[in-house]
């Protein structure tokens, strides 16, 4: 669930379809819609938060772009020596105050693993903590999340799609995976092609 859910945040970086970069998160509206498309996954490490539209406000917004910027400069890490996304060329942070970013943010609610079994299921962990503003716990929940994947070993699959255009980070479902989807590999030939074609016109 941590790997679904910072491939989701990464995500709101995204290729416009006309050559530039969108922002999923640009503002308020955007990110209660994101939340809400998010619930589920959430819920594991923020629990329940509600009616998301009643307490989302700019401030917010402002700390979950911040946090994003953090997870997708430790992303921009992980793939090493591959480049970075395209669309973090300029704006990474130095890794050391992204990594005191997420410490900070998943500090601020203290919480506890708790066990479930239920009939006919396997047994599952979820975090419980005590009482705190909704937007404590989400950031938090956040920043756990890309803690959680970034020491796990499905970080050894992260890569930045290479693609033109493409800004996206995904894992490889194979090493010798290239591109985040077939659209992107079907775009990069294209361009190769074209580049070739190119170069082999004369003067």
């Amino acid at each position: 669930m941590a790997q679904q859910l910072m491939l989701a945040l990464t995500g709101t970086i995204r290729h416009d379809g006309n050559g530039g970069v969108a922002d999923d998160l640009a503002d308020v509206a955007g990110l209660t819609a994101w939340l809400e498309a998010q619930a589920e996954a959430l819920t594991e490490y923020a629990g329940g938060l509600g009616a998301v539209a009643e307490w989302v406000d700019e401030p917010l917004r402002l700390d979950v772009v911040a946090l994003r910027r953090a997870v997708r400069t430790l992303f921009a890490r992980a793939v090493r020596p591959a480049p970075p996304s395209r669309a973090d060329s300029s704006t990474l942070l130095d890794p050391r105050d992204a990594v005191d970013q997420l410490n900070r943010a998943a500090g601020r609610w203290p919480v506890r693993p708790v066990l479930s079994w239920p009939d006919g299921a396997g047994p599952v962990v979820g975090w419980s903590g005590g009482p705190a503003d909704a937007r404590i716990r989400l950031l938090a929940g956040l920043a756990r999340a890309a803690i959680e994947f970034l020491a796990g070993p499905d970080r050894e699959r992260l890569a930045a799609c290479p693609a033109p255009r493409c800004v996206r980070y995904f894992l490889k479902g194979h090493p010798r995976q290239e591109w985040c989807k077939a659209s992107c590999g079907n775009r990069a030939r294209v361009s190769r092609h074209y580049r070739r074609r190119t170069a082999d016109q004369p003067g």
